[in-house]
């Protein structure tokens, strides 16, 4: 289920199943591949992990900061972050990597990392640079149609505290379960359901009061 289809659901509708790790996209099907190959050649390994992981990375990148400049930036330091990494890992360290879950929280920290400079800086500009990611098969309606929602759904997560904004993105457009965002963010599984929760909540009421709501 996507934040989209949670948002417009109707407020009496029962919640989603957290964490049951058995939904699409909640188990990490390239871990052992990308592993495999990092273990036997870190720069094709690296080239591996990148393919793999960087359409996730990407765009938990943009919905967290909600402008496609500044997710490419956080995603690159976030990959360079990762490869200097690995260049000081073992064998055993690498064996026991777990990529998806790493890589986002190192994503995670760069984000935190930067909002913690970003009052010195001026603010940024309207929140309209914010489409998913182009599928070059997607018509032209198509595209234009996701792109506004795009946009509206970056104002509407923008609105949320930081840490409801996290844990909603991940667990909702990353679509990663309850335990793994619980080792990205480093909370406890009842923190990331409550953020959860607390943050579905507030994009309701956003959405029923029409600030940006997603049609």
């Amino acid at each position: 289920m996507t934040v989209t289809d949670e948002v417009t659901t109707r407020p009496g509708a029962p919640p989603p199943a957290a964490g049951d790790g058995g939904q699409a996209g909640g188990g990490d099907a390239a871990a052992v591949r990308v592993v495999a190959a990092l273990s036997g050649d870190l720069d094709g390994g690296f080239a591996v992990l990148y393919e793999a992981y960087r359409g996730p990375v990407f765009s938990t990148a943009l919905r967290l900061c909600g402008r496609w400049a500044e997710a490419e930036d956080l995603s690159a330091e976030a990959f360079l972050r990762a490869y200097r990494a690995l260049c000081g890992y073992g064998p055993e360290r690498i064996a026991e990597l777990r990529p998806r879950a790493w890589l986002l929280t190192i994503l995670a920290n760069v984000w935190r990392n930067g909002l913690r400079t970003a009052a010195r800086k001026p603010p940024p500009g309207p929140l309209e640079d914010a489409p998913d990611p182009p599928d070059p098969a997607e018509g032209v309606e198509d595209a234009a149609a996701r792109h506004e929602t795009g946009r509206e759904l970056a104002g509407l997560l923008a609105a949320l505290p930081d840490a409801q904004r996290a844990a909603v993105v991940l667990r909702h457009v990353t679509d990663l379960p309850v335990a793994e965002i619980a080792e990205v963010l480093g909370v406890p599984e009842g923190t990331v359901k409550s953020h959860v929760s607390r943050g579905l909540a507030r994009l309701r009421r956003l959405h029923d009061q029409g600030e940006g709501g997603i049609r």
